[in-house]
């Protein structure tokens, strides 16, 4: 099978929509993730990696302290693609389950 093509633009909105918290920044999806503290926020990124790395789909992020910030695209496709969508969604899944507040309900 072959590597999946960009979204259109309708189809990048509906996945934007079933993501809370993720929007569409600079063509990428984008995300920042508050954490308890700086270990939380590092777990995360661990677990997230083991995640990329099974997917063989590499997330561009970075951590400053408590907060990580993701951006999703699939180079080669030149866009979002699939791979993105999936990836953003298990990495919300682990954030959840590492603390992290749901979008809309941070304090």
């Amino acid at each position: 099978m072959g590597r999946p093509v960009a979204l259109s633009g309708h189809e990048l909105a509906d996945a934007v929509a079933s993501l809370p918290g993720w929007e569409v920044r600079d063509g990428r999806l984008h995300r920042e993730l508050r954490f308890a503290d700086f270990s939380r926020a590092f777990g995360f990124m661990a677990a997230a990696a083991v995640v990329a790395q099974g997917m063989d789909h590499h997330p561009d992020w970075s951590n400053s302290y408590a907060t990580v910030t993701v951006d999703l695209t699939t180079h080669d496709a030149g866009g979002v693609t699939v791979l993105d969508v999936e990836l953003a969604r298990r990495m919300s899944e682990l954030a959840v389950q590492l603390g992290a507040p749901l979008p809309g309900h941070e304090t």
